[in-house]
């Protein structure tokens, strides 16, 4: 059974979903620590010089905006969100016209409320 933080981490990935689909990149960073750590793939192929890692509101903000600007029709669908009182996993369709669909992890690490770290995984 799921305690009270459990449930409270996965409503933070429901509203992570919802601004992210919206591509609302205010309501995205206001569930984010302002220093929080961010890992995907995605970033070692498009910016090889963070070897995949960024830190901070900033480096999310600008990856995120780079990221609804070139793929404006980029949406996430949900499959499974399986959380405890400090992690979240969510497994989610990528989808972007153009573009075949793909199957991505992402494990968001969650402290007081906000996201400290989170780590995306492709298959």
């Amino acid at each position: 059974m799921l305690d009270s933080t459990a449930y409270a981490n996965r409503h933070i990935a429901s509203l992570w979903f919802e601004a992210f689909n919206e591509h609302n990149l205010v309501k995205l960073l206001d569930l984010y620590h302002e220093d929080a750590a961010h890992y995907s793939p995605k970033l070692k192929i498009r910016q090889p010089q963070t070897n995949g890692f960024i830190k901070g509101k900033t480096a999310l903000k600008s990856w995120w905006q780079d990221a609804f600007e070139r793929l404006p029709t980029l949406q996430y669908q949900v499959l499974k969100i399986i959380s405890d009182e400090d992690l979240v996993f969510m497994e989610y369709l990528r989808k972007t016209k153009g573009e075949e669909d793909m199957v991505v992890g992402e494990v968001l690490q969650i402290e007081n409320g906000l996201i400290v770290a989170s780590r995306v995984y492709h298959s």
